[in-house]
């Protein structure tokens, strides 16, 4: 097991070597502008963050004047009309991005059709090949993640077929079938930064590099990755990108998703979504398209305002906050959870068995181990105990480490619950309240 990189001496004692951590947390403050459940250990964050305590204030505001008294005014009064933008340019500093290349609105799933569709029209074009030679129609394939979470193979193969093109499925935590996959014939490559399930991270930069080189265009998921380390959109020639927002970037339940496309393919993006939102004059009602330039390109029908709203106020616990920092205590955060659990409960496969990578070049933020055979009834316990994880059918317990609130006495009371749990489980006993 990997020391924890933190110059804190390490104890045989998991919960004073808890308190020494989060004695010496830099970001422990920032877990006050949440509002956290009392006595609940909360590792679901790579599912839904939790709530920013100023943001029902905001959203009573939203409705009670911007909507209740403004009323229409409010579109530019308000702001309303420029939030898709100023909340994307907002977010750009947190993936490695300049202003300007980040639209929010829409879902995941929409944005992500939109950015395949858009990388594949532009590698038909040749506007948007890296390199000459195979740009055009003989660009008939998209390597698509072959571990990915299935809507974006579900919108990959629609985008295929929509475009005459073939899925491609590649694992990217292989990169040498990677890059034997691509060639002349790739369009685009649609690839997960973090792997949902197993939390593993992929190598953002080599990877783009390598489809850069074939003349492919890159769209990369950063569901599990925004909000949680540095991305480096801009520095590493990332092409597309789309991201959540209600994860790491605690937007709440539903928040809409955004939009990268990198300035240089800009002028040459052909959405396949268009909408009025996203034409040079929406109000003159035109029946025929000319799309705005931009990024307001990305936009389709009408903002969903109350929900956006309530992602930009979330946004405020980011001030004063550096993403390398918060990179820094997350590997901290699961280094000590996967001391604490194997000083507890063991890491050998009986019954736990590490699906995430230890090596910190390979690790995003959660943790994922593989429960054969009970993992469900152990989730259900540490819930009922109020350790709060997740459950992937049908033998991954997840954990989700946001390092905006979560604290080191939360990851060792986390590890000894689930011990206790695990021997409740193995026994055929009942549950019963944690003593902890």
């Amino acid at each position: 097991m990997s020391e924890i990189r933190t110059g804190i001496p390490v104890t045989t004692d998991p919960r004073a070597r808890a308190a020494a951590l989060d004695a010496a947390d830099a970001l422990r403050p920032v877990r006050d502008r949440f509002t956290l459940p009392e006595g609940v250990v909360y590792l679901d964050g790579n599912s839904l963050g939790a709530l920013p305590a100023h943001v029902p204030g905001r959203i009573a505001d939203v409705i009670g004047r911007q909507w209740g008294e403004l009323g229409i005014r409010s579109w530019t009064e308000s702001g309303w009309w420029q939030a898709p933008e100023r909340i994307g340019d907002r977010i750009a500093p947190l993936v490695g991005a300049g202003p300007g290349q980040i639209v929010v609105g829409d879902s995941t799933s929409v944005n992500v059709f939109k950015a395949v569709v858009g990388a594949v029209r532009l590698a038909h074009s040749g506007a948007g090949a890296h390199s000459g030679g195979g740009a055009g129609g003989g660009r008939t394939e998209i390597i698509v993640d072959a571990t990915t979470f299935p809507t974006d193979g579900y919108i990959a193969a629609s985008a295929a077929k929509l475009t005459g093109c073939t899925p491609v499925p590649v694992d990217p935590a292989d990169p040498a079938a990677f890059r034997a996959a691509l060639g002349p014939r790739t369009a685009a490559v649609l690839l997960n930064h973090t792997d949902y399930r197993s939390g593993r991270l992929h190598d953002l930069p080599a990877l783009t590099a390598a489809a850069r080189a074939a003349g492919a265009l890159t769209v990369w998921d950063l569901c599990h990755s925004a909000g949680a380390l540095p991305v480096g959109l801009d520095a590493h020639g990332v092409d597309f990108a789309v991201g959540c927002t209600y994860k790491y970037l605690n937007g709440g339940p539903g928040a809409p998703a955004f939009l990268y496309v990198a300035e240089r393919h800009q002028a040459a993006f052909d959405s396949p979504l268009p909408g009025w939102n996203s034409h040079a004059e929406p109000f003159a009602m035109d029946p025929e398209y000319t799309a705005v330039a931009g990024i307001r390109r990305g936009r389709v029908g009408t903002p969903d305002i109350l929900s956006m709203l309530a992602l930009e106020a979330a946004l405020e616990v980011w001030d004063g906050v550096g993403i390398e920092a918060v990179r820094a205590k997350s590997l901290a955060l699961t280094d000590f959870f996967l001391e604490c659990v194997a000083a507890y409960a063991g890491l050998d496969g009986r019954p736990l068995e590490l699906l995430t990578p230890e090596r910190h070049e390979e690790r995003g933020s959660q943790i994922a181990l593989g429960c054969a055979g009970s993992a469900e009834a152990v989730m259900e316990r540490l819930i009922a105990r109020g350790v709060v994880g997740d459950l992937r059918r049908p033998d991954v317990l997840r954990f989700g480490f946001t390092p905006l609130y979560t604290g080191f006495a939360d990851v060792e009371r986390a590890a000894a619950v689930l011990a206790e749990v695990l021997k409740e489980v193995a026994a055929g006993t009942p549950g019963e309240p944690g003593r902890r």
